[in-house]
Parts: C-alpha cells; structure tokens; sequence
C-alpha cells in the first residue's frame, strides 16, 4: 500500500540540502530465486517428521537428515535421533538414511541390526548411484568429481568401489591413473558449483580425450538454478549475505559463486545475528539467497535485519521457476496408505 504524501515544505531545500541527499546512497536487497529447500530436501525433511507421526519418538537418522545446524535441531526437539553410525541405533528400531544417500554397505549393517529403514537419499543422488552401478557393470573406470569426505561421495563411492577415483578439483587430476584411457567416465557430487565442475571436465578431457559423459548433467537442478541467481545478482549487489550452515557443500559453493561473479563482499550464515554490521560499510546493495537445506524463515529473518538498518526495498531476481516435487520414501508411503486404508474402513 502507498502511503499518502503529508503536507508539503512552503520553501524548496537548499542546495547544500539537496546536494546532500542526492548523495544519500540507495539501500536496498536483491532477493534470489529460487532459493532455500529443493524438492529433495523437502522430502527428507517430511520424512522424518511423517516417520515421527506415524511410529512416534524416537526415531533414528543415520547423519544429518540434511546440512543445516536449524533443522536438525527442530527434528530433534520433535524426537529425531541423529547418529553417526549405523551400529548405534538399537536392534529393532526405525533408522532413516538421510538426504546425500549412503552406500550398499549401510543397508548391510541395518539389516544385520534388524533395523526397519526408511531411505530418504534424494532422488538425484539415488540418479548418480545407478549410473556408478551400470558404468561399474560395463567395467568402465569412474572418476567421480567431488569432495573428499563428503557424505554424498562417500555413498556413491560406496556402490563401486574398486571402479571408482574421486577427483577433488582441477589441481587433482594430474593424479588420476585409469587401466584404460578409453574407457572412462566422468561422475560428480549433485552439489557442486557448475563452473568448477566443467572446469575439472576440461581438464580430465585433456588427459582423456575419449572421456565419457553421463547422460545427464549429475549437478542438480535446483544447484543450478540458485548458482544462475546468484551470478545475475553477484555483479550488482556489494555485499551478497548466505544464509546456510558451513558443512552444506551447495551453501559454500553460493559464497564462491557470488564473488566469482563480482560481488566485493560475500558470506556464510546460519542465522541473521551471525551478521556483522561491518559488513554494511559502504555498501548500497546486498544480495541474499539460501542454499538448498535452508528454510525460509531464516530468510526472513535476516530481511528483517537488514530492513531495520534501512536496506527495506526488496527486489526479486528470478532465474528460473520450480515446479518439482518427489513422493515420499516408499517405505512411508506403503505405511501411509494402510493407515489410511484402515481409517476409512474403521
């Protein structure tokens, strides 16, 4: 709603007046989209909380259900158990393997611990998983683009091991051994930047000129399309604000993405008070997103933040539009659908 002008001033400012706010620089926020949860962060995370409903507390989660400090948290306030290790779930209960999927290796141990599971790995991730397989089954050596230690490669690594070398960057590949030059096909991590991981591509094809691509780019959409946002903010915005936690890979890879794309500022945080307000210095614009783990209401708070030292214009910059969505874990959705049968019934 636009307010109504009140009475006017009889005499026109000065020119030191006017001069003075022709300088007033113009605060504002360019506001990426999309931004936050992605279609299969969605699902994990209403997984847990439909698991929770229908078994009740506790329910086990074998790592992050996904990596951010904020919902992790509120699942375990809700009766969500996260462990490490699969060996720590007791005999007999409910375990779900979390959004960056796990290795055959995993499914193993739950069934040795007479473990019920619900798997939650993302449908994309689950995409890489059987081409690692089929590759695997056609004896190709597979240099799997990622980083060392994530749970994402450690999963899809999982599924061949004795097939697969995990290539962690450009500096890496002068490292990379195959049995046979012209039989190798490159893999990657969903969440990594795109520009890096063509980067990494180009660098292997100059190694390998016969390099085999999958047959669909493994970095997701949702990946994608908050790294094109960001790079049509980053050459606007002075200062562009994160909002994710340190350990979620696509979050980092937004930092880097904004200053690659000229940004002179840019950080990581999980809540609006983890800003400085040093960081506002000089700056005129500033641009915020969230990576894919990330809630909206962390969003909001930190426009909040920012509008209450005057940054309160709020201009959208859409990249692309989303639509996808996944069901739920078959598991829940086999349960689901027998409540659901036995409600209308009774």
């Amino acid at each position: 709603m636009t307010a109504t002008p009140g009475p006017q001033p009889a005499t026109t400012p000065s020119g030191d007046a006017s001069r003075r706010c022709d300088t007033q620089p113009t605060r504002k926020v360019l506001l990426a989209a999309p931004r936050g949860y992605c279609a299969g962060v969605d699902r994990a995370v209403i997984a847990v909380e439909k698991a929770l409903e229908q078994y009740g507390a506790p329910v086990y989660v074998r790592h992050e259900i996904v990596h951010n400090k904020y919902v992790v948290k509120t699942l375990e306030k809700k009766g969500a158990i996260f462990v490490e290790e699969t060996e720590e779930v007791p005999e007999g209960n409910i375990v779900i393997f979390s959004a960056h999927g796990v290795a055959p290796v995993v499914h193993e141990e739950a069934k040795r611990g007479k473990l019920a599971t619900i798997d939650a790995t993302c449908p994309l991730v689950t995409k890489v998983h059987k081409e690692a397989v089929r590759f695997a089954g056609d004896d190709y050596d597979i240099l799997l683009i990622g980083h060392e230690g994530h749970e994402e490669v450690i999963g899809t690594s999982g599924e061949a091991p004795e097939h697969i070398t995990l290539v962690d960057g450009p500096a890496d590949v002068a490292n990379v051994e195959v049995r046979d030059p012209d039989k190798v096909v490159w893999l990657s991590q969903t969440t990594l930047s795109v520009d890096e991981t063509m980067e990494t591509v180009d660098a292997l094809k100059g190694r390998f000129p016969n390099l085999l691509s999958p047959p669909s780019d493994d970095i997701c959409y949702a990946t994608q399309n908050r790294q094109i946002a960001v790079k049509q903010m980053g050459a606007e915005a002075d200062l562009v604000i994160v909002v994710g936690s340190k350990n979620s890979s696509n979050s980092v890879r937004l930092v880097e993405v904004a200053l690659g794309a000229g940004a002179r500022d840019a950080h990581l945080v999980d809540y609006a008070e983890e800003i400085d307000e040093a960081w506002l210095e000089g700056v005129s614009t500033v641009g915020v997103t969230s990576g894919a783990s990330v809630p909206e209401i962390l969003v909001h708070g930190v426009l909040d933040w920012l509008a209450a030292r005057g940054y309160e214009d709020v201009e959208t910059i859409t990249a692309a539009e989303e639509s996808i969505a996944f069901s739920l874990p078959k598991e829940l959705r086999r349960d689901l659908r027998a409540e659901a049968k036995a409600a209308t019934e009774g």
